[in-house]
């Protein structure tokens, strides 16, 4: 909470600073010297607290709560010149509250967005149902089989090498083997339901195209680029159940 207290004072000033030169500077232009190492930090100090401001200010916007930049302004110049109008306990007071709405209107968009996700995924998968070579298990994964390959089947506790590509129902990509270009290996019970249940039904060689509904991935948890409920589209290649071969040539 001190931490975000700090940052918005810092914002609010640096904010303030600027618009207090904004009008000399469209009088006259200002050369901006970053010759030496000084010049440079001190403007890359500058820099990177306007960076901040920048993206803080729209972050509040988006949630309902813009703030009068002429009174942020106002505030710098009465605190620079000994005369601000609150004083500091209640400026904490004031931005403590400030952070206190912030968090509950993030909070009521993350439950809002979840539900949206949910009920696209929903839909989504019911129109995914119905398109032909698209099957559905019991859980509710659908899979459709890309390509068959001949190879044995792993279960749940073996080690896989796999490629995949994975996507939202909007087609964004969040993660792939290919774009790294190098195979994933990994332990089927140790992943998420729907691929643990999935690449079970695969043979090596095989390449499917899942679509695994939101609790059978990573449901309520808002991962970033996996937002809460999402429905995931995933092409997966089974390479190899590594270990088969040594166990093979062990008997």
């Amino acid at each position: 909470m001190k931490q975000t207290i700090k940052l918005s004072l810092v914002a609010a000033s640096v904010l303030a600073l600027v618009a207090c030169n904004k009008q000399a500077e469209e009088q006259k232009p200002v050369e901006v010297k970053l010759d030496t190492e000084l010049q440079q930090q001190a403007y890359g100090i500058g820099a990177s607290v306007g960076n901040f401001l920048q993206k803080d200010l729209a972050d509040k916007k988006e949630l309902g709560v813009e703030l009068d930049q002429e009174l942020l302004m106002r505030g710098f110049k009465d605190a620079l010149a000994g005369e601000a109008k609150l004083d500091e306990a209640k400026i904490r007071e004031v931005l403590t509250a400030l952070d206190s709405s912030v968090r509950e209107k993030q909070a009521a968009k993350a439950e809002a967005d979840a539900e949206k996700n949910k009920a696209e995924g929903e839909k989504y998968l019911a129109e995914n149902a119905k398109k032909e070579g698209v099957s559905v298990t019991e859980s509710g994964l659908q899979y459709e089989v890309l390509s068959e390959g001949e190879g044995a089947k792993p279960v749940a506790t073996d080690m896989v090498k796999v490629h995949y590509k994975g996507t939202l129902l909007d087609g964004s990509e969040f993660d792939s083997s290919y774009a790294r270009n190098e195979p994933a290996s990994f332990r089927l019970n140790q992943v998420i339901a729907g691929w643990t249940e999935g690449l079970q039904l695969m043979t090596v060689g095989s390449k499917y195209k899942f679509t695994i509904p939101s609790e059978l991935a990573y449901g309520t948890r808002d991962l970033g680029k996996i937002p809460a409920n999402s429905t995931l589209v995933f092409e997966v290649e089974l390479l190899d159940i590594e270990g088969e071969a040594e166990e093979k040539a062990a008997e």
